[in-house]
């Protein structure tokens, strides 16, 4: 009965059943191939939600989208989620953050003025501390307030919170069923390997592509303010953040004019000085070697950051290869600055592409980096057209996000 069902099956529930069934692959290999211990957990535990997910969507028609999604979604994020926080079992970026917010706490700054190793090392901006306040205010006594203190729950509340910001920021008017269906494809893409995987083992780069969706979405909505000051949070946290700034004044000339262009950059900058402020007067020699020196291998500490990207590779050639990866990452970050000029964006999903092409060109061509700095701009590209209402009679790109008048400047608004 299951194979006739299968054979029965829609072409597009076989491309369903296949992702998943691919998913399913990839994550029973991480038990097989990883050393870390956080990888294992999730493998075994996602491999058979995505299985289950599979065959939910190959054996019945009647089931519909739901129960694929929610089959992934438990054993991709809420399982391994749940086991990997009760148990503390973490990669290291989670105890980073808690240890930034416990000397956040204490002195003032996240940095230790004389790190004796490449563990003691916080290699993001003071605001990455924040998700690391509850653990050093809860501390370890009893195993709710360790739960309560885990730096993975915090990220995790960021993202989801952002992502429904921006659902409801785009002021799009869906139906039921339009409703619906993006709400279970934007559920199926956080149960994907994409964001479950690190969700479940880091979340430390899941806050900043939260905030840089809601970002593009404030710019595109015409509210030079509220996407100032998303700029200024997502712009403390990591400085890979901060070709934003120049992608949302852009996004924001077109669609606002000139003065609320202005208006957003004047509030991000600020906003940002304001957050970076005490760190930097505080520990700005720890923070410039930390944060700046230490990814791009050129700290008194090696950076783990070494998959085989270009930059990387070119990096390992010697201090030639250095300078010459850093001038081909530069030469890219000018290409993209020169095409927000001649062509900059004039809705949401332009505007997450072009930053998307400027953080790929970034992790690929930086003097250290990992594969798994990628998911960010693929995330950013898949979530701004799940979020800007996928599934419509006309393009996203060429929809505005509020309405489907003409753009022109219209006075600003919060």
């Amino acid at each position: 009965m299951l194979i006739h069902r299968i054979q029965l099956a829609h072409p597009s529930r076989w491309l369903c059943g296949a992702a998943w069934l691919l998913a399913a692959v990839w994550a029973a290999v991480f038990p097989l191939i990883t050393a870390p211990e956080p990888h294992r957990v999730w493998g075994l535990c996602a491999a058979p939600g995505y299985l289950c997910a599979a065959v939910a969507v190959l054996s019945s028609p009647r089931r519909g989208r739901a129960v694929p999604v929610w089959c992934a979604a438990v054993g991709a994020v809420v399982v391994p989620f749940a086991l990997l926080v009760l148990t503390g079992c973490a990669q290291s970026e989670v105890e980073v953050m808690e240890r930034a917010g416990l000397l956040t706490l204490h002195q003032g700054t996240p940095y230790l003025a004389d790190p004796r190793s490449v563990v003691e090392v916080t290699p993001y901006l003071p605001g990455m501390a924040v998700f690391g306040v509850p653990h050093a205010a809860s501390g370890e006594d009893g195993l709710l307030l360790r739960v309560l203190g885990d730096a993975r729950l915090w990220c995790a509340a960021a993202f989801l919170g952002c992502l429904w910001a921006a659902r409801r920021g785009t002021g799009v008017q869906e139906t039921a069923e339009r409703k619906a269906r993006n709400t279970y494809a934007l559920g199926a893409f956080v149960a994907s390997p994409v964001v479950a995987f690190p969700l479940c083992v880091s979340g430390v780069d899941l806050p900043l592509t939260g905030l840089l969706v809601l970002v593009l979405v404030y710019a595109a909505r015409r509210r030079p303010v509220a996407a100032g000051l998303a700029l200024a949070a997502v712009c403390s946290l990591k400085w890979t953040a901060w070709p934003a700034v120049a992608v949302a004044v852009a996004l924001l000339a077109q669609r606002g004019g000139f003065r609320a262009a202005v208006r957003c950059a004047a509030v991000a900058v600020g906003g940002t000085a304001l957050l970076l402020l005490p760190g930097a007067l505080l520990s700005p020699g720890p923070l410039v070697r930390q944060v700046f020196a230490f990814p791009t291998g050129r700290g008194p500490w090696e950076t783990p950051a070494a998959s085989p990207l270009p930059g990387r590779l070119l990096a390992d050639l010697g201090t030639a290869g250095w300078y010459a990866a850093a001038g081909l990452l530069l030469c890219a970050g000018a290409a993209v600055a020169v095409s927000l000029v001649v062509r900059p964006p004039r809705a949401l999903v332009p505007a997450a592409d072009r930053l998307a092409v400027g953080l790929s060109l970034a992790f690929l061509l930086a003097p250290a980096g990992r594969f798994g700095y990628l998911a960010v701009p693929v995330t950013l590209v898949v979530i701004a057209r799940l979020v800007g209402g996928a599934g419509r009679t006309r393009p996203v790109r060429d929809l505005d996000v509020q309405d489907s008048r003409p753009a022109r400047p219209v006075p600003a608004q919060v």
